[in-house]
């Protein structure tokens, strides 16, 4: 997926989101729930030598008051609707955030 398939697809949650993250700034501006995306490396797929598939890594993370069911199943279900296989990966309070963080991982 390209960045734009990418943002396309999180501005079907209804959300603000960013790549890597929000400044201080927008932090005092923008309430919660928001997504922060970000590519954290390749899990490509060799043969013969070269780079035969181009995997990225994609992590999505969700950023909520309290812990959100009905936001969490709605970004499976837009996960689900574009075809990708996604594994929740954390869902845990931040103490010094005090916000709520869901973690998916996934390869596109």
């Amino acid at each position: 997926m390209t960045k734009d398939q990418i943002e396309q697809m999180l501005g079907e949650m209804g959300i603000p989101f960013r790549y890597h993250h929000f400044t201080q700034k927008e932090m005092q501006d923008i309430p919660l729930p928001i997504v922060v995306w970000l590519t954290p490396g390749t899990d490509n797929f060799f043969a013969d030598g070269k780079t035969y598939k181009k995997i990225k890594k994609l992590d999505i993370e969700l950023y909520t008051d309290d812990k959100d069911w009905e936001l969490e199943k709605k970004l499976e279900e837009v996960l689900d609707k574009y075809g990708i296989a996604w594994e929740q990966t954390a869902s845990e309070w931040l103490e010094s955030e005090k916000m709520w963080e869901s973690l998916y991982e996934m390869e596109v």
